[in-house]
């Protein structure tokens, strides 16, 4: 299927450059390890307690489950092989491998992406239409809306996939990266790219432009509604309802714009791993801290868990 001569590409992650060392190395990996395990346990903590607690069954929280979902397939897709090439100073992985990586990598960014718009519509409704929240967000609604984030996501990403396989790889197989990005794979084509390019593009309006201008328009109406409220009390209660998903769409798609919207022809390796790194490492790291530690309903349905497993024993 895959016109090219490359059977492994290199990975040099961060050993090309001029941060090199054992003290560097083993901080990093100690680092990165534990954040993965967080990551990981904290998105497997919110999926067990939306799943067994019958006050987290809201649309809201289901989409945040989803969203853990998201995060798990995102770290576990990236933070494992980023780990081996930091231990093993460079690694190498199958051509198959690498192009599955970019698919997973991609699905699941897209995904949030679409998630993210979601839950910015959910808060939209709750605050701004309560009276027809129940109605239209009703529950074979809020799972329409997750199935067509997965389908639209994957069918998107799978186009880009199939036309970056039509082509032809050859030459040097090293990149200067830690995971297959869609810049590393186009810089090892020896081939025309510029419908690769393209669909690039589509995609990044369908699934960063698109939905972060939903988002927009949503907070625009939400900010609205809450500035008619007449008591400070009632503005604060709404704005903490929206605050954790305010904050989580501020890193993750900050992050996204500045790697792949704005000019990067002058960003150094550096800032670049450093943003990839914000996006697939930090975000689904604080994702479960940033939406659990100021809400209530999950800390109390997290105590009961607790009590009920003491007096099980």
């Amino acid at each position: 299927m895959y016109k090219r001569n490359l059977t492994t590409i290199l990975f040099l992650g961060f050993h090309n450059m001029d941060i090199d060392g054992l003290g560097f190395t083993l901080t990093l990996f100690i680092l990165l390890l534990i954040i993965y395990i967080v990551t990981i346990c904290g998105n497997l903590l919110i999926i067990v307690l939306v799943f067994c607690s019958k006050t987290l069954q809201s649309p809201m929280y289901v989409f945040l489950s989803q969203l853990s979902v998201t995060d798990i397939m995102l770290t576990t897709d990236i933070s494992p092989n980023m780990l081996h090439i930091i231990i093993h100073e460079q690694t190498t992985i199958s051509f198959s491998g690498c192009i599955t990586q970019f698919y997973f990598s991609c699905l699941s960014l897209a995904t949030e992406c679409f998630l993210l718009t979601i839950m910015s519509y959910d808060r939209y409704l709750a605050i701004c239409s309560p009276l027809h929240y129940s109605s239209i967000m009703n529950n074979a609604f809020c799972f329409k809306l997750i199935f067509a984030s997965w389908l639209w996501g994957g069918s998107l990403v799978l186009m880009l996939t199939l036309s970056i396989c039509q082509l032809q790889f050859c030459g040097a197989n090293t990149v200067t990266h830690f995971f297959c990005d869609l810049n590393a794979l186009v810089q090892l084509s020896c081939s025309d790219a510029s419908i690769v390019h393209i669909e690039s593009i589509i995609l990044g309006i369908h699934v960063i432009v698109l939905p972060f201008l939903v988002i927009v328009v949503s907070y625009t109406y939400i900010v609205s509604t809450i500035l008619k409220i007449s008591s400070f009390s009632g503005r604060l209660k709404c704005f903490s309802t929206c605050s954790s998903h305010l904050t989580v769409v501020s890193i993750f798609y900050g992050t996204l714009i500045a790697m792949y919207i704005l000019p990067n022809e002058g960003q150094s390796q550096i800032l670049t791993k450093i943003l990839v790194m914000l996006y697939t490492v930090f975000t689904p790291f604080s994702n479960p801290f940033i939406y659990s530690l100021r809400n209530t309903d999950i800390k109390e349905a997290l105590r009961n868990i607790v009590i009920r497993k003491r007096v099980t024993i």
